[in-house]
């Protein structure tokens, strides 16, 4: 791709990310001010030409989550207006994803909402990363691509030489046994799967499936980004 048709803008959620992202892509960060107003309003402004412009925007969706939402969906709406050529949302951690059906009566399916609103905002095109349902992608009407970090994960720790005897992949919930078999896959070892009971906000640990792990190198993997954000 020519970097000149190509322009990379940041949100406030992680700009540290955009500019590892331009650094290693060689291309200059775009210029955008994104900032509130004394009443909480976010205000967006792009500060270069982006008409015909393949447009990336990295903006997690991260906490404060209705804050950085708005953000994203604000700048879509001012590159459209900028007659940008394609817009992207760069979105590694997707919120509100685990709202993500019905499990009971008279609630709604926010992560659905979400997607919505980002399609009629204007983007043409959304990269995520590791999805708390992979089948989120089909909420959108337009294209996703949607990644995992599985591979950097694993070549991390089997650089660690931690004989796979000595290591057991845990999975925090049902839903992730088999996003955790494919690390058992890649890296040996064991399965684990905790029985996890949901109360309200709280949760606890009901049973620990797959025997004791005591003197083992435990992994618990779905997890890890959104607790990182």
């Amino acid at each position: 791709m020519n970097m000149d048709s190509m322009k990379i803008f940041s949100g406030n959620a992680n700009p540290e990310l955009a500019k590892k992202i331009c650094n290693y892509l060689g291309t200059p960060m775009g210029q955008i001010k994104v900032e509130q107003f004394p009443d909480g309003e976010s205000f967006c402004r792009i500060e270069e030409d982006i008409r015909g412009v393949d447009v990336f925007i990295v903006q997690p969706t991260c906490r404060p989550v209705n804050d950085t939402l708005m953000e994203l969906l604000i700048m879509i709406e001012s590159c459209k207006r900028a007659s940008a050529g394609r817009i992207t949302a760069v979105i590694p951690y997707f919120g509100y994803a685990r709202q993500d059906r019905k499990d009971e009566g008279r609630v709604p399916i926010t992560a659905k909402l979400v997607a919505n609103l980002i399609t009629r905002a204007g983007a043409d095109r959304v990269l995520a990363m590791d999805l708390h349902a992979a089948q989120i992608q089909g909420f959108f009407d337009i294209p996703v691509d949607h990644l995992s970090a599985s591979p950097v994960l694993d070549n991390y720790i089997n650089s660690l030489g931690i004989p796979p005897e000595q290591t057991i992949v845990v999975s925090p919930d049902e839903g992730s046994i088999k996003r955790a078999a494919k690390h058992v896959s890649s890296l040996g070892g064991r399965l684990a799967i905790i029985d996890k009971r949901r109360h309200g906000n709280e949760v606890e640990q009901a049973n620990l499936i797959g025997g004791p792990i005591e003197g083992l190198v435990a992994f618990i993997f779905d997890e890890m980004i959104s607790t990182a954000n």
